[in-house]
């Protein structure tokens, strides 16, 4: 089932398996809006945790993931970050932390806005 054009509400689940998935709708919005201006795929590689899952893959207690307000998205190349992190901005968001392999985008409204942070 499509939420969007292009993303899927199944893309957003809880990897564990449990079901989790609490997405915020305008996070969702923004990434399509993102995945609409690439002109491009956009692979969503972590959405929604449950709390064991989010431990377990080392995520922060209060991480943004648990509430539904941050996504990782692939990104496997310097032109490819540089190219997504630029369009996030464009699109508004205003916390962002980039990886070797993924970017992770949130709208956390209860966390520092304005944040550019590296992994």
């Amino acid at each position: 089932m499509y939420i969007t054009k292009h993303f899927k509400k199944s893309e957003f689940e809880c990897k564990c398996g449990c079901g989790t998935n609490n997405i915020q709708h305008k996070l969702v919005t923004m990434l399509e809006n993102m995945r609409v201006a690439y002109n491009n795929a956009i692979y969503v590689t972590s959405g929604c945790r449950c709390l064991p899952y989010n431990a377990s893959v080392g995520g922060v207690d209060d991480s943004a993931h648990v509430f539904g307000y941050a996504v990782d998205i692939s990104s496997s190349d310097s032109l490819t970050r540089f190219t997504l992190t630029n369009i996030a901005f464009k699109i508004g968001f205003t916390r962002i932390g980039i990886a070797d392999n993924f970017i992770h985008l949130d709208i956390d409204p209860n966390k520092p806005q304005y944040v550019l942070w590296t992994y």
